[in-house]
């Protein structure tokens, strides 16, 4: 299966990667040409525009940054959709809006080309080793057409039901997650200025009940300095946004969400949108008059899994 890739960015350039690595026939488009150079000295091919990538290919994913640049991408004269007819696949890789998904696999549809979304969860240094989490809407026997390749991109896929389903799930995980970011760093600063050893307090957290994924990789960068865990400060008012804009569609009335959302606002404010989401501890830090450090800590994320093909994730309770 030919597949072309548009989207090199933190997330997207390492799933490009993963396929390169695992011998896909991979065409490249970005914004950024200059993105695409390591690809294209790995063996990828270069599509002059997103139509001809979406012409030369079986499968085209995109893997961008809001649901503007994926409309556009789509939608314009010489897009992705203007490329497509049956027998091609659309896969959605961008952490996106549900409806604003449905209505532009609408229109890959009606090409006779099938649609599915697959955004993943894991952080980038797992993208990079071909070890994140995906999650798959859209139809089961289109899943499991495209289920050799997303083994290659992820270590476990999770197919998720129709077609937006995977949207939802995806933002309330990223809202989840930005949820403990700030509990996190309200811990660790609240422990600095009680006087605690931060490395100790690491650990403590780590063995404890307290503990959870972003405690154990980004409390890493936050105690390193560097803060740098390749998500940005917009991308998180991005994601939390739309788990945000679906609850009030919903009439769910949320509490904490609407606080994050000024967490973040007044981060981005601050500290500028492409500050690292990680250091939203800095607003404590310079409350506190503290410095929220340890030592030994790395100043980036890597994967200790070694990569392996992955595999389907069973649902308890689903035949």
């Amino acid at each position: 299966m030919k597949v072309g890739f548009i989207g090199l960015g933190n997330v997207g350039g390492k799933l490009a990667g993963s396929l390169l690595r695992n011998g896909h026939d991979v065409t490249v488009r970005d914004l950024d040409p200059e993105a695409a150079k390591p690809f294209l000295a790995q063996g990828a091919k270069w599509a002059d525009s997103s139509k001809e990538l979406a012409e030369a290919n079986d499968m085209v994913i995109t893997c961008l940054p809001s649901p503007a640049a994926c409309s556009a991408v789509m939608e314009s004269d010489d897009g992705i959709i203007a490329g497509l007819c049956e027998g091609k696949i659309w896969l959605e890789m961008s952490t996106t809006d549900d409806g604003e998904l449905r209505r532009i696999a609408d229109k890959v549809l009606a090409t006779g080309a099938k649609a599915l979304e697959a955004p993943v969860s894991g952080g980038c240094h797992r993208a990079a080793t071909g070890n994140i989490s995906i999650f798959v809407g859209g139809d089961r026997e289109s899943f499991e057409q495209v289920l050799p390749v997303l083994t290659n991109l992820g270590r476990r896929v999770l197919h998720t039901g129709e077609l937006g389903t995977a949207s939802v799930l995806k933002v309330m995980t990223n809202y989840l997650a930005t949820a403990n970011l700030c509990a996190v760093a309200e811990a660790l600063t609240v422990c600095k200025k009680a006087g605690m050893d931060m490395n100790t307090t690491y650990e403590a957290i780590k063995i404890s009940s307290g503990n959870s994924f972003v405690h154990e990789t980004e409390s890493q960068v936050i105690l390193n300095g560097s803060r740098n865990i390749s998500f940005t400060m917009d991308l998180v008012l991005k994601d939390v946004g739309l788990f945000d804009t679906l609850a009030r569609n919903l009439d769910v009335p949320l509490e904490i969400s609407p606080m994050l959302m000024d967490i973040f606002r007044d981060g981005q404010e601050r500290f500028g949108p492409r500050e690292w989401s990680s250091n939203i501890i800095r607003r404590l830090e310079e409350a506190a008059d503290v410095r929220v450090l340890g030592t030994g800590f790395p100043a980036e994320l890597t994967d200790d899994e070694p990569e392996e093909v992955g595999y389907e994730v069973g649902v308890t309770g689903r035949s």
